[in-house]
């Protein structure tokens, strides 16, 4: 994708960013992930930006939680080929874990580990979405 090609955007017009981390996921399909996302994880989508080709997307911006999620499709053709999701999780730090987790669960995410009580005090537990990208869910203890 050449300069010439890409949208010309006013950056005062993009969302701002939350958090003081922001992950940045190049996922099989972006748009189907981000309404997958929306339906799990009660995300809110506030940017949203199409390749000239009107298939893919090379950006979508997404609050979860107070934080920021950001994605786009694989771009095999510049050297961005999809790759499965490694190595890694994404943590919600969440107050009301059993509704955060059902919920996720009701949309489709598959259990890796049940919400228990763990050994640092916490109620944790462990999915993964349909797009093979690790999640996790942390309550810490009341007062």
């Amino acid at each position: 994708m050449s300069e010439n090609s890409m949208p010309n955007l006013d950056p005062a017009t993009l969302a701002p960013t939350k958090g003081g981390i922001v992950t940045y996921m190049q996922v099989s399909d972006a748009n189907a992930a981000s309404a997958f996302y929306q339906k799990a994880f009660a995300a809110e989508e506030v940017t949203r930006l199409h390749h000239p080709d009107g298939k893919r997307l090379i950006h979508c911006h997404l609050y979860i939680n107070d934080g920021s999620l950001m994605l786009n499709d694989p771009f095999p053709e510049q050297g961005m080929p999809h790759v499965e999701p490694q190595a890694f999780s994404l943590t919600l730090m969440v107050e009301d874990i059993d509704s955060w987790f059902k919920r996720a669960v009701d949309a489709g995410c598959q259990v890796v580990m049940p919400v228990e009580k763990m050994f640092w005090g916490a109620r944790y537990g462990a999915l993964k979405d349909p797009f093979g990208v690790s999640w996790a869910m942390n309550e810490q203890p009341k007062g």
